[in-house]
């Protein structure tokens, strides 16, 4: 199967099922903070959950950097295969948490096997398509991770017909059973071998090839244009994933078992459209202008920047909606783009690692927000949260516009 020309579509298929339970598993917990209040009494406040989602993110943050190095250097798929099965046991062992304790070191370890997945994920697939696929094979994967997103939203809705124990534990089966399935289907790219040395064997090679790698990313200007590129909009991108349930059930005044489906359906759907229209446009733009890949996410970024402000000013169901959809199709250009991009400046043997450092400082983004929200939803400013970030996102796109200015679109 893996010398067939339609398996990089295949393996684009296999991976899609897995971001969509990557969302899913994580993205089901904000919908049901309703219905978990009253068996775990400490999520009756706020910044308490914002605390709970945050510990997810710090620690996905953490380990980002060392599953892109480890992506680099090992077999992606058995860390694919290793990071499913252990996050979707802990969704499984999430429904017998009976303290809010608990639910914090499970969530802690989810972030870390859900960590070993994107960095791993992205790179296989750059290697398996490149040039005028690139940009939509990687856009139609994100879909996976909205649908995952918009599926998660139903928790709340499980939870109100059976419990949230229920919720949590059909969701984790269902992973661990399609771990197996990818131990049979899923391939590395032929072209790309991984030395298979011992552990024990040159260590200090190892730290060296490491700590280089660290290097020239660090040493390249534009990636840290584009590490900054990558962080200001998961500001606002992690913000409606942590908290868009609760500003539309406030803004709206409707219950969150009614709220949690209609924001992350709202996302997800237009977050489909706008991956696959930059994902197509990217690769036919790029063919004429080698900026093309730049521009695209350029138009996705401005965007979110009036959808921010209507999320958060706004208080009618027609704008809040509206300013949903927007924010999705914009965002989802945007994420589509982001490793063809980084391919354009950062070498084949580095991508994995370049990746879990934007993850990393992402995350760090937004593990910071959802904790500031947290704080202000408790003093009735949660709107007004959402419509600031759309300060960082303009100066985001501004240093994009200037300052990436690629060469090639598939850097060596």
């Amino acid at each position: 199967m893996k010398n067939s020309k339609i398996y990089p579509w295949i393996l684009v298929a296999l991976l899609w099922v897995v971001a969509l339970l990557n969302y899913m598993d994580r993205q089901m917990l904000s919908t049901m903070q309703e219905a978990m209040k009253v068996d775990i009494v400490e999520l009756n406040k706020a910044e308490a959950f914002g605390a709970l989602m945050a510990i997810f993110l710090w620690i996905y943050g953490f380990m980002s950097p060392v599953a892109g190095v480890i992506a680099d250097k090992l077999s992606r798929k058995w860390l694919i295969v290793g990071s499913l099965f252990v996050w979707s046991g802990v969704t499984y062992l999430m429904g017998y948490a009976g303290s809010f304790q608990e639910l914090y070191w499970l969530r802690a370890l989810m972030g870390i096997s859900e960590a070993l997945y994107i960095p791993s994920a992205l790179s296989l697939i750059a290697d398996w398509h490149q040039g005028k696929s690139r940009s939509l094979a990687i856009g139609i994967h994100m879909t996976g991770l909205y649908v995952g997103q918009a599926i998660g939203g139903f928790g709340a809705t499980v939870a109100a017909m059976f419990s949230w124990h229920t919720a949590f534990h059909w969701f984790g089966i269902i992973g661990i059973v399609y771990s197996v399935i990818l131990m049979l289907f899923l391939y590395e790219n032929p072209n790309r071998t991984v030395p298979a040395k011992k552990l024990s064997e040159a260590p200090t090679a190892k730290k060296a090839s490491l700590l280089s790698g660290f290097s020239v990313l660090f040493s390249t200007w534009a990636f840290w244009i584009i590490l900054f590129y990558f962080a200001a909009p998961s500001l606002p991108g992690w913000a409606t994933k942590n908290w868009l349930p609760t500003l539309f059930a406030e803004s709206l005044n409707i219950p969150m078992s009614e709220a949690g489906p209609i924001s992350t359906i709202t996302i997800a759907v237009s977050s489909f459209i706008g991956v696959i229209f930059g994902g197509i446009l990217s690769d036919r733009w790029v063919q004429k202008n080698i900026k093309g890949r730049v521009y695209t996410g350029a138009i996705g970024l401005g965007m979110t920047i009036p959808a921010l402000l209507l999320l958060g000013l706004g208080d009618s169901f027609l704008a809040v909606v509206g300013a949903g959809l927007l924010f999705g199709v914009g965002y989802g250009i945007f994420d589509a783009n982001n490793m063809p991009i980084l391919c354009q400046f950062v070498s084949v043997k580095h991508r994995g690692t370049a990746y879990g450092i934007m993850n990393m400082t992402g995350v760090f983004a937004g593990a910071a927000v959802t904790h500031v929200l947290g704080s202000w939803t408790d003093g009735g400013n949660l709107g007004m949260g959402f419509a600031l970030l759309s300060v960082v996102v303009l100066i985001a796109l501004a240093l994009q516009l200037y300052f990436l200015r690629p060469k090639t679109d598939n850097m060596e």
